[in-house]
């Protein structure tokens, strides 16, 4: 099961540049897209089935902001359509897939998380986001596996962004960030128990997935891991192969494919 995430910055920019050409290539059985910065009257027909993967999407109330998307190759049992929070609901930040069978219960989501980057007001909404988001993912935890592809717009650790020490002050690399992802990795009671599927196979550093458009970021690597399948310990078990594809631009993030040894 390939399994592939890509913040596209603009589904309709990202396929000028070449996304929808290289994507059937890949092969892929599932593909969560963020910053799909549509509607429904941009994509349906346009960029909703490519290279016979079936699309279902969560679009932003604001025209030109945000919005998921998930392709996958089989039909899902069920799919749900946002996160049930209202406030982040109007911002087109959830699609979940189930594909269920007798004796499994299985998810596949594509996410967005919060940028905190623009301005105070922007971090407190993070905040609310991450506060949302943690009992909403243990919960599911309890009922599912499920492996989750997002741009969480935060880096974990150091060695997940170039200049760590000169961002310790700036939102994706915040204290409280981390933290948050530090209890949703940890396997204590009351954490998440989530797996940070990419650091079980590949623990080298340089290792990014985002750059800034400002001076030369993209050209000199230096950049942030912003992008992430988190997945329960039994999927995380099953994955085999990564890889951050960088030959092409399609937005400022890079797409990010995992291979699991098991099918839908």
């Amino acid at each position: 099961m390939r399994f592939i995430t890509a913040n596209l910055n603009g589904i309709r920019s990202a396929a000028t540049k070449g996304f929808f050409d290289w994507l059937p290539q890949q092969q892929a059985d599932a593909v969560g897209v963020q910053e799909v910065k549509a509607q429904d009257e941009h994509v349906d027909g346009v960029f909703c089935s490519p290279g016979g993967l079936k699309g279902h999407f969560h679009y932003a109330e604001k025209k030109g902001y945000s919005g998921v998307g998930l392709y996958t190759r089989e039909e899902p049992s069920d799919v749900i359509i946002g996160m049930e929070v209202e406030e982040f609901d109007r911002e087109g930040r959830w699609v979940e897939k189930r594909f269920d069978k007798p004796g499994r219960k299985l998810s596949l989501i594509s996410c967005y998380f919060p940028s905190g980057s623009s301005g105070p007001e922007r971090q407190e909404a993070k905040f609310r986001f991450l506060d949302a988001m943690a009992p909403k993912l243990r919960a599911l935890k309890g009922k599912r596996e499920f492996i989750l592809v997002a741009d969480v717009n935060i880096a974990h650790k150091e060695i997940d962004l170039k200049n760590w020490k000169g961002n310790q002050k700036n939102s994706g690399f915040l204290p409280e960030e981390r933290a948050w992802l530090d209890t949703l990795f940890g396997t204590g009671k009351g954490e998440g128990g989530l797996v940070d599927v990419f650091r079980t196979l590949n623990d080298k550093a340089e290792q990014y997935t985002w750059w800034s458009n400002r001076g030369q970021a993209y050209a000199k690597n230096v950049g942030w891991r912003l992008d992430y399948h988190l997945a329960t310990p039994g999927l995380a078990a099953l994955a085999r192969r990564e890889a951050i594809y960088t030959e092409q631009k399609f937005s400022d993030h890079a797409p990010l494919t995992i291979d699991y040894d098991f099918k839908l």
